[in-house]
């Protein structure tokens, strides 16, 4: 069983900067891969971005490239997101996602076995 607890959401200004982090306890997080994923008020859960267990493949959606950077730190078993330039159309309950084996398509929140409560970022224009 892993443990997913997100953190650094909040309120802030379009054109400014957030870092969520996601906190993971209980099994081994390394082997991990973690995703990051949104839902913002009467729209569906999208893909944000993903990482593989060794850092160094990072995968995003088209809408966030260039201004999301997903990045971990094993050694403290903590998934982060790095948002800037946030736009209105950011706003949206941020979740952290985690599975134990390999995901071929790391897009697809279904692949993921555990869930986060979630961070809530709101932008305000």
């Amino acid at each position: 069983q892993v443990q997913l607890v997100e953190s650094g959401g909040g309120l802030v200004q379009a054109g400014g900067s957030l870092r969520l982090s996601c906190a993971a306890s209980g099994r081994t997080f390394s082997t991990y891969a973690m995703g990051w994923f949104r839902q913002a008020p009467g729209k569906e859960r999208e893909f944000v971005a993903a990482i593989r267990w060794s850092g160094t493949n990072t995968y995003y959606a088209d809408s966030v490239k260039g201004r999301f950077t997903i990045s971990r730190d094993n050694a403290k078993n903590t998934v982060y997101l790095k948002i800037n330039s946030l736009k209105p159309e950011d706003t949206a309950l941020y979740y952290c996602a985690s599975n134990p084996s390999y995901i071929n398509r790391l897009g697809a929140g279904s692949q993921y076995a555990y869930w986060g409560q979630g961070t809530q970022v709101t932008v305000s224009s």
